[in-house]
């Protein structure tokens, strides 16, 4: 055996300290059975440069049990990458999710943002996350809010010990922040950039970043203060195309609604064995977005004795988003008329999708004006106190209060929009044989277009969607060391968490989407004219002359204005401010849970002799309790309007009240990793555990509401659950990994995953609130003894309205006694009984061709699974895993005394995002397969100062999502390279 010296002496146990976070510690104490990885490291610390964050970070990978890699900072304030999220995804089995061209959110070995759990130096964080038209379930972290500059290392831990927290079948992602005694001395650096974006069409295609660090030591290294401050500003633009309502998926060539008909007009009409869809909408988004970022730091630490450390630590983050965002978009109310779908096999499994859809639905064409500004604040205080008890114990004790908070910054809402139409459309025709859905609209005879002339407002909607998390966390943890012995160290810790999580919507909306006022209402000069071509430059089938050529764009404040104007010379109110339109400050859904989380843990790390070889191991247990305290807000709903053609509203009667519910579960979950050295810096690895993710927030809430908004086959609703049982996951890994010189490795994988604990729903049908609906009363039989069995929907509407039925606004109300009562279709989430299995493998190779300056990272993730989709399974709840795919990067890197320069391409393979569409429906969204290459260049002017260019999404790739079939579309969104220029200079 190796003399274990690390184990008896006072340096090498401070190094385990410094290395990582707690959950690293017993890691790095336990396995670093050499001196030499000891020393190496301490020697790459003061290495800069990309070939020194490599070597950070092989080290980090070498030194654990079990499978740990890391991405380290060049330099203080020096991060490889301008985003957190952009330098995960160079990780092996790492994958993200981008918002506005920026990684935000992560997927590790398939698992999603919402099953990795994300630490700040070993703390549990709270995330803070919105939505356009409900109330945020999600735990998923948005790493968009944070600035690199201010860590040092990320560290990724796919493989569990006892001692690290609970949360993430994925992953555990800590991230690391710098502290003033591990660096002593004077640093100091500024760092300015100019970020250019030529996406935007209305802000500026410059915009500033601006980074500081400073840390000092004082009184012989005893007192040590650090400050980081960013103040970021990015303004940019997208283009789209979405079926934001999703598809309406039919099986067979039965009578349905929006069935194709099967009269020869529709070239490959389906057989009675296909399955295929038709749209419900296509809308065309022009979006600007104005971000501004503000990230902070202070850490305060004290030394008095070699033997205790205290660590007081602030972090700050303020991300703010202005949106502007203008719509082209037409409705399809399931009258389609003639085209062509792709062939079918008539035979089970046979699902065809558009290529040309016509749809005779007559009525307006939508230009949507929308104008909203959010916030996302994150604060987190922390105290830490490491204490040195003895040579061979160490004791730490942690504690910190955290929030996130996000929600809209003035009175316009978190998403809203104002509807301008022109009512001139007879039909629309839509060609989806390319990438990119071309859409022709068939305007009324003399009717030459769109015309300003002709245009009024509708519906409008203001939506106010609300989230904070606040977490309180106390963490008291121990270290053990024994001097001789097979067991070299024992790990124990208590922990004691509370998550208050708050979630909230309301919406304020108008359903005059028959228009308000006339045309004559507003001023020509509200609209306009922009060319709509020019706007999806570069995407495949945007460049025929089927494509309208131009839309309409207004100002927001201009039509609010107008619509006031409007209200008041007819008398009345449109919202809480009045006769101008503004969000509803009152919440209509309020989720409140508390979750009280109690752990322990206890852990022996062993290094002994098999044969001729070194191994280590670390065998813990972990006992986690949980419980669950929901509270939900609840309104009762007294009213169904039929407020357009396809349009029904369930209004409720202004009373609400607080329901609550409790839930909880408890789990001993055990680890253990093993590392053994086969020969001289050749590891094999095996690990086992059982790790758990608690389920989102509104999967446990308490009480049922449904949405305001319905159709005429009925409504929808949603039930939580507050005893849900988390999911919980078996993981094995095998592996092994060679390290053949200075920063360079070659590693290979195989990872499983048992998941059981599903969380899925199931759906029923209730009438929970005993509201009427129009459709089947006596007036609707009526109606249809007048105008057939099989007349259109619309014209059942305007029967009803000549005949009187309506009010004045077109509003027709479900009369009790009369009408039948209107069903849901009830969401309610439940654990599955099945279990699944996930697998795949891990390889990647790092190697620094010696001196020569040139490197180089590549790595391969294959991910396999049991929980596909069935595409072809209708109206069915089918219990799935979201984002399982294959993922790979490549990244060659050449530097010298002067020049870095670095080019890093990451490719991700299609992937299952959601299996519930816009409109609610049970249909599938998958994103296809997406790459993209940045490139970085710096050049050292001086020691001191270096200068840079760097370069994202250099080759334009644009992102795309479908349905079922390929050619159903589900959205598709423009992108353009992001260049930033600019200056470091050090201290």
């Amino acid at each position: 055996m190796k003399p274990n010296s690390f184990n008896k002496t006072r340096l090498a146990t401070s190094m385990s300290l410094v290395l990582g976070a707690f959950a690293s510690l017993p890691a790095m104490a336990q396995q670093s059975g050499d001196n030499d990885l000891v020393n190496n490291d301490v020697e790459v610390i003061e290495v800069s440069g990309i070939r020194g964050s490599l070597t950070k970070s092989m080290l980090t990978k070498k030194a654990a049990s079990g499978v740990v890699d890391a991405i380290s900072a060049e330099d203080m304030g020096k991060f490889p990458d301008t985003n957190l999220a952009e330098s995960l995804q160079r990780i092996t089995g790492v994958s993200i999710d981008r918002t506005n061209g920026e990684g935000s959110k992560i997927t590790v070995r398939g698992f999603g943002p919402d099953y990795n759990l994300v630490t700040l130096n070993g703390r549990q964080m709270p995330a803070a996350n919105i939505e356009e038209t409900s109330a945020s379930s999600s735990r998923s972290f948005d790493f968009g809010n944070l600035a690199s500059e201010g860590f040092s290392a990320i560290e990724v831990y796919k493989t569990s010990l006892a001692s690290q927290p609970t949360g993430g079948i994925g992953s555990t992602i800590n991230l690391v922040t710098p502290k003033p005694l591990d660096n002593p001395g004077f640093k100091a650096s500024l760092a300015a950039k100019g970020v250019y974006d030529g996406s935007t069409d209305t802000g500026s295609t410059m915009t500033p970043e601006i980074s500081g660090i400073y840390s000092q030591t004082f009184n012989d290294d005893k007192f040590g203060i650090q400050l980081i401050g960013s103040y970021q500003k990015r303004d940019s633009g997208v283009s789209s195309a979405e079926t934001s309502s999703g598809w309406y998926t039919i099986k067979g060539n039965g009578g349905d609604w929006g069935s194709l008909p099967q009269d020869g007009s529709f070239e490959n009409a389906p057989g009675e064995n296909d399955v295929y869809s038709v749209p419900r909408n296509l809308v065309y988004n022009f979006d600007e977005v104005s971000r501004t970022r503000i990230n902070g730091q202070l850490t305060l630490q004290y030394q008095p004795t070699d033997d205790l450390t205290a660590t007081l630590d602030y972090t700050y983050s303020e991300l703010e988003t202005h949106t502007t965002r203008q719509q082209l978009s037409t409705w399809f109310n399931g009258i389609p008329s003639y085209g062509e779908y792709t062939e079918g096999t008539n035979t089970v499994g046979s699902v065809i999708g558009p290529v040309i859809y016509a749809d005779d639905t007559g009525t307006d064409i939508g230009l949507g004006t929308s104008d909203y500004t959010t916030y996302n604040k994150n604060n987190s205080l922390g105290l830490n106190l490491k204490w040195m008890a003895t040579d061979n114990l160490n004791l730490e004790l942690d504690a910190h209060h955290s929030t996130a908070e996000a929600g809209p910054a003035n009175k316009w809402g978190s998403s809203n929009v104002i509807s301008a139409v022109q009512f001139d459309r007879v039909s629309t025709v839509v060609d989806y044989s390319q990438d990119f859905p071309i859409m022709n609209i068939i305007y009324a005879d003399g009717v030459d277009g769109l015309d300003p002339s002709r245009m009024s407002t509708s519906g409008t909607s203001f939506r106010n969607s609300y989230m904070k998390s606040e977490i309180n966390q106390a963490q008291f943890r121990g270290n053990y060391f024994l001097d001789d012995g097979v067991i070299t160290s024992i790990d124990f810790g208590l922990s004691s968490t509370e998550v208050k999580n708050r979630s909230a919507y309301s919406v304020a909306q108008r359903d005059t989407w028959g228009g308000y006022g006339t045309a004559d209402d507003y001023p020509d000069d509200l609209f306009i004219q922009k060319d709509l071509a020019s706007e999806f430059d570069g995407l495949l089938g945007s460049n025929t002359d089927d494509l309208e050529a131009f839309y309409y764009a207004s100002d927001f404040g201009d039509l609010i204005d107008a619509i006031s104007d409007i209200a008041a010379a007819n008398g009345e109110t449109l919202s809480t401010c009045g006769t101008e339109l503004c969000m509803d400050p009152e919440y209509s859904t309020d989720r409140r849970v508390t979750e009280q989380q109690y752990a322990a843990y206890i852990q022996a790390n062993l290094e002994f002799d098999i044969g001729d070889m070194v191994a280590w191991m670390s065998v813990g247990l972990r006992y986690e309790d949980t419980h669950v305290d929901s509270t939900s807000l609840v309104p009762n709903y007294d009213e169904v309007q039929w407020v357009s053609t396809n349009e029904f509203s369930v209004i409720d009667d202004g009373e609400t009240q607080f329901v609550s519910d409790t839930g909880g579960y408890d789990y001993f979950l055990p680890s253990i990793d093993f590392k053994l050295e086969v020969i001289e810096d050749l590891f094999a690895r095996a690990s086992y555990s059982k790790t758990i993710t608690r389920p989102g927030y509104s999967d446990i809430q308490a009480g049922l509401t449904v949405s305001q908004s319905a159709r005429y086959t009925g409504g929808t609703g949603t039930v939580g659950n507050p005893d849900l049982l988390p999911y919980e996951s078996d993981n094995i890994d095998i592996g092994t990994d060679y390290y053949f010189g200075e920063g360079s490795y070659v590693s290979a994988g195989y990872f499983y995953k048992n998941v059981k604990n599903f969380i899925g729903s199931t759906v029923y049908t209730d009438s929970p609130y005993d509201v009427y609906t129009p459709i089947g009363g006596e007036r609707y039989q009526e109606a249809l003894s007048v105008l057939g069995d099989d007349a259109a929907l619309v014209d059942i509407r305007q029967y009803f309205i000549d005949q009187g039925y309506a009010d004045d606004d077109g509003v027709i109300v479900g009369i009790a006694g009369e009408d039948p009562l209107m069903e849901f279709d009830i969401t309610q989430t439940v654990n599955s009984d099945d279990t699944y299995a996930v697998d795949g493998f891990e390889f990647a190779v790092q190697y620094l061709f010696g001196d020569s300056g040139f490197g180089t990272l590549v790595n391969y993730t294959i991910v396999n699974g049991d929980v596909e989709y069935d595409n072809y399974e209708v109206d069915e709840t089918q219990f799935v895993l979201l984002g399982l795919s294959d993922t790979a990067n490549a990244v060659l890197f050449y530097e010298n005394d002067a020049w870095e320069v670095r080019a890093a391409w990451n490719w991700r393979d299609e992937y299952l995002a959601a299996t519930i569409d816009g409109n609610g429906g049970e249909n599938p969204t998958y994103v296809e397969a997406y790459q993209q290459l940045d490139v970085n260049v710096r050049y050292h002017v001086s020691e001191n100062l270096e200068v840079f260019v760097e370069g994202i999404n250099v080759t334009s790739e644009y992102k795309r999502s479908h349905g079922r079939h390929k050619n159903m579309v589900v959205g598709i969104y423009t992108a353009e390279p992001r260049y930033n220029i600019g200056a470091r200079y050090t201290f």
